[in-house]
């Protein structure tokens, strides 16, 4: 509990409660929407189904913003920004939880994969795979302080996959 209060009252740049793990997050989602689609000079796409990517790509945006609000709305007060888990909140195993151990995380991957195929740009689809190292690696810091802050979580990860639903 001391080291609890403790971390919760350190300047965020020391990154006691994975703040730069947060940083690098929102950086990287913004060159996913917003970086180079392409190099400069290169085909935009060259996918043998063109015209369907901008459908799947769409369908795959609206399930991920889905999962995405799921999550958040399921969490309630124990929602932070921080992978550390919010003093006092309870481990959260139903709704979106029950299919997936980070719904947000798996959320924004979709809207990520979603959006680079509705635009067709191969760096975008690169952007998005570096997402999915970052928000792995970011997962499982934040399972450490969940397993040690919750004895149940250990059976929760067997029963749960953690990014992608029914696959990892």
């Amino acid at each position: 509990m001391a080291e609890e209060v403790n971390r919760a009252h350190q300047p965020w740049w020391n990154g006691a409660r994975g703040e730069w793990l947060v940083v690098a997050q929102v950086v990287l989602m913004g060159v996913v929407f917003f970086g180079p689609r392409t190099l400069g000079g290169q085909p935009a796409w060259a996918f043998p189904f063109p015209r369907a990517c901008p459908i799947v790509g769409g369908v795959l945006m609206v399930v991920g913003a889905i999962l995405l609000v799921a999550g958040i709305v399921r969490l309630g007060r124990a929602l932070t920004p921080w992978p550390y888990p919010k003093d006092g909140a309870g481990l959260v195993q139903t709704g979106a939880y029950a299919l997936v151990r980070h719904p947000m995380y798996s959320g924004g991957l979709m809207l990520g994969l979603g959006w680079a195929l509705y635009v067709q740009g191969w760096l975008t689809l690169g952007y998005v795979a570096a997402l999915l190292v970052l928000l792995d690696v970011k997962s499982r810091r934040e399972e450490e302080w969940l397993s040690a802050k919750f004895s149940e979580y250990g059976s929760y990860q067997r029963r749960v996959r953690k990014l992608i639903p029914f696959v990892y």
